[in-house]
């Protein structure tokens, strides 16, 4: 009984992981100098989800910089809205995200959630007495089967004009060979614009692999893809970099560094220029452009 209670409180695959992530939103959420309000993302965590942060070692620990991808991600969506006439926001493996509930979106914005059927359908239970501020559609697809992807963008960009792909959190569960194919395929549809990412460096899941190793770590969501050429890796498959924020930069200026912040500032006293930068590249949000047309 207490290991199948025990097993229940870890994370089982990588969807799992969308209901640690809520409460991050939920505890930034309710603080006093919070950088967003997200009144939905306890209720959708839920109790499975506090289970699942009492068992990922060190779980508080890591907070800050799931707080800070959310509110960068917020600014960068609402400004390539307000300003680069984005029309369809497709958000691939979208988990508990509730931007289209809580962000100030223009109304004729098509907001598409597409996820696996179990995470559209738990959501969609949580959500079910709230009005979107925009035009909403939940997908659901398995995006590891062949020609799903293609089949999802077919159909929910056919009346698009520029569309916004985002992939929150999702890339770094992937294999390169599957960023890849998923790069060339959002590329291949004229309409998609933009996308919206977070990326790691290999020194990221170095770091990732000893922090979390252990019978209580992550073993069923491993991190996998961190390219060593970073922005560059995706230029093959038919994007550029058009903008890219630095997580620690970015945690500097919303005020949620970690505690022991202090010590990166004492090491890049005495680190090399090329080794500064490289810090700058540990981890960070991007906004991609379309290469092609």
């Amino acid at each position: 009984m207490a290991e199948a209670k025990q097993q229940d409180a870890a994370i089982r695959d990588v969807s799992d992981t969308a209901l640690w992530v809520a409460l991050y939103r939920a505890q930034e959420s309710e603080r006093k100098d919070a950088l967003f309000h997200d009144p939905y993302a306890r209720r959708l965590a839920g109790e499975r989800g506090e289970r699942i942060m009492r068992t990922v070692p060190g779980a508080q620990s890591i907070s800050w910089p799931m707080v800070v991808r959310t509110q960068v991600f917020d600014e960068i969506l609402l400004r390539l809205v307000g300003e680069r006439g984005i029309d369809t926001v497709v958000n691939l493996a979208a988990g508990l995200d509730a931007r289209p509930w809580r962000l100030p979106l223009p109304p004729a914005t098509h907001w598409i959630d597409v996820d696996m059927p179990g995470m559209l359908e738990h959501k969609q239970k949580g959500m079910a007495a709230e009005t979107p501020k925009c035009r909403y559609t939940a997908r659901a697809a398995d995006l590891r089967q062949p020609g799903a992807l293609r089949a999802v963008l077919d159909d929910v960009t056919r009346e698009a004009k520029t569309t916004l792909v985002v992939t929150e959190g999702l890339l770094v569960y992937l294999e390169a060979a599957e960023v890849a194919s998923l790069a060339r395929e959002i590329a291949s549809h004229s309409t998609c614009r933009y996308w919206l990412l977070d990326l790691a460096s290999p020194m990221l899941l170095q770091f990732m692999e000893k922090r979390w190793k252990g019978p209580r770590a992550l073993q069923n969501a491993p991190f996998k893809f961190g390219p060593r050429e970073g922005t560059a890796f995706f230029v093959p498959h038919g994007w550029r970099e058009a903008e890219y924020r630095s997580t620690a930069e970015e945690a500097k200026r919303l005020k949620r560094l970690p505690q022991m912040a202090w010590m990166w500032a004492i090491f890049g006293l005495f680190a090399s220029k090329q080794k500064r930068e490289q810090w700058k590249r540990f981890s960070g949000y991007v906004l991609l452009e379309r290469a092609a047309g």
